[in-house]
C-alpha cells in the first residue's frame, strides 16, 4: 500500500475517535484498516497496544466514560452500580481520595487488564435480581452523558449496595449512604423489591429504613410482603460481625 493512502487512513483514525477513547480491530476494519496495515501503524508508532485487539493513540490519557463506554458493547450487562451509581448520582456519605469503580456485568472473567491499570475497579456478577425482572430495568445513562454507559438509578444502587454489605461494603457506610436516599421512587423500588431473590437484601432494605423512618419506609415494607422470609436471618460477615434481621 502506498505510503500517502497509509497516512490517509491514520488522519482518518485521528478523525474517526476522540483523544482518549479506546477501539479495536472491528472499528478499525470498518474504517479499512487491515490488521497488517494496524500492525504498521503499531511498528511506525501511530498506535499503542493497550490490549489484545485494543488500541489507542500515544501518549493518550484514556477517559473514564470512553473506556467504560468501549467496554459497555463488549461485556455483557456491563453497567455501574451500587456505591458508585449512588455517588455518580448525587447519593454519597464520604469522598473517598481513588474511588473504587463498582461495576456489575453478566459476564464471568473480569475486566481487562489495561482497564484496571488505569481506573481500579471492583466487578461482579452475583446479581440480586432475578430473571423475571425485565431486562435493563433500572439502568440508565447519566442525564449529562446520554448515550453513555448504562448506570443503575438510586433504587436498583441501593439494593445493589446492600447486596454487597459483609462482603465488600461495611456495616456504617452503607448505612449512612442509605440514610441520604430520602426520595427513591416508590414504584421502582416494588418492582425491585419485588424481583429481587436475596433474602439479606430486602430485609436490609426495609428493616433499616424503617430504623431511619424514611419516607419510603412502608412502601417497601409493603413492596417486600411475602418475600422477607420466615424467622430470623443470620448471617456471619467477613470481619467476623454477626448480622441479624428479623423478618
Amino acid at each position: 500500500m502506498a505510503s500517502t493512502t497509509r497516512y490517509t487512513l491514520i488522519k482518518n483514525l485521528q478523525t474517526a475517535f476522540r483523544r482518549g477513547e479506546p477501539f479495536d480491530y472491528a472499528q478499525l476494519t470498518k474504517l479499512g484498516v487491515s490488521s497488517a496495515l494496524a500492525h504498521h501503524y503499531l511498528k511506525s508508532g501511530w498506535l499503542v497496544r493497550l490490549g489484545r485487539g485494543v488500541f489507542a493513540f500515544p501518549n493518550d490519557t484514556l477517559r473514564q466514560e470512553d473506556c467504560l463506554k468501549f467496554l459497555s458493547h463488549r461485556v455483557a450487562g456491563l453497567h455501574v452500580g451500587g456505591k458508585t451509581a449512588l455517588a455518580w448520582r448525587g447519593i454519597r456519605h464520604n469522598v473517598p481520595v481513588r474511588e473504587v469503580l463498582c461495576l456489575w456485568g453478566d459476564e464471568k472473567g473480569g475486566l481487562p487488564t489495561w482497564f484496571l491499570k488505569q481506573f481500579p475497579s471492583r466487578y461482579t456478577v452475583r446479581n440480586p435480581f432475578s430473571s423475571t425482572l425485565e431486562k435493563n430495568f433500572g439502568l440508565q445513562p447519566l442525564p449529562e452523558a446520554p448515550g453513555g454507559v448504562p448506570v443503575s438509578v438510586p433504587e436498583r444502587a441501593i439494593l445493589e449496595m446492600l447486596s454487597e454489605v459483609g462482603v465488600h461494603e461495611g456495616i456504617e457506610e452503607t448505612r449512612n449512604i442509605m440514610e441520604s436516599a430520602r426520595s427513591l421512587r416508590t414504584d421502582i423500588l416494588t418492582i425491585l423489591l419485588k424481583n429481587c431473590r436475596r433474602v439479606k437484601v430486602v430485609r436490609l432494605c426495609v428493616n433499616w429504613a424503617q430504623e431511619m423512618n424514611l419516607p419510603w419506609a412502608v412502601a417497601a415494607r409493603k413492596a417486600a410482603s411475602g418475600r422477607l422470609g420466615r424467622g430470623r436471618w443470620t448471617g456471619r460477615l467477613r470481619d467476623g460481625t454477626v448480622l441479624v434481621l428479623k423478618p
